[in-house]
């Protein structure tokens, strides 16, 4: 029997209908892996009978992975439009966080010529600034992986490679705590501001 998002650590976030926009969600290409990409939602907008409504805060552009036989999730990538909603993320991954798990995280809101590393929820989230690029583009940069060496691969395949690479990444960062963190995070970006009606 293949692993599943059900049978994995994701399967409390597919239970809470959490994993949106899904580009890719089950196994991959490597035996006991199961990955996904699109968002996490942090916080649910107020539903009102029975529409559907997006979720007020989310985590976008996740990829992410865990392995058969583990209850934790072994990766994660994501953008945040603030530093703050790290906090919301932890609490949302909950059990699924593990001190072995590498967890980056791309703020819109930090400094761009500073990364962190911050000790929450007992795991470890690299905190990175995100230069008007892609979570993707901002993650193979970070893990020295050539976008051309991937184009070739389907998503499961350009997702092993990331998480391959990540899981072996021993970059040290400054450490400081979350609400350090809050301290020195910049205003929150309004995406809505510049957009034609």
């Amino acid at each position: 029997m293949s692993i599943t998002i059900a049978s994995s650590a994701f399967a409390a976030l597919e239970n809470e209908k959490r994993l949106l926009n899904a580009v890719f969600k089950g196994p991959t290409h490597k035996p006991g892996r199961v990955g996904f990409r699109g968002d996490i939602a942090l916080k649910f907008a107020q539903q009102f009978a029975d529409e559907a409504r997006p979720p007020e805060i989310s985590s976008d552009q996740v990829m992410a992975a865990a392995h058969e036989g583990e209850t934790h999730i072994a990766f994660l990538t994501c953008f945040l439009l603030s530093f703050e909603y790290l906090k919301m993320l932890a609490e949302v991954l909950g059990d699924a966080l593990s001190p072995q798990g590498k967890y980056f995280l791309f703020c819109d809101n930090i400094d761009l010529s500073k990364k962190y590393q911050v000790q929450y929820g007992g795991a470890t989230f690299y905190v990175l600034p995100i230069d008007e690029a892609t979570v993707y583009n901002e993650t193979l940069e970070l893990l020295y992986l050539e976008k051309n060496d991937l184009k070739k691969l389907d998503t499961a395949g350009k997702l092993d490679a990331v998480v391959d690479a990540a899981m072996k990444f021993t970059g040290k960062f400054p450490e400081i705590s979350y609400e350090d963190g809050l301290k020195l995070m910049g205003p929150v970006r309004n995406l809505y501001e510049n957009r034609p009606v």
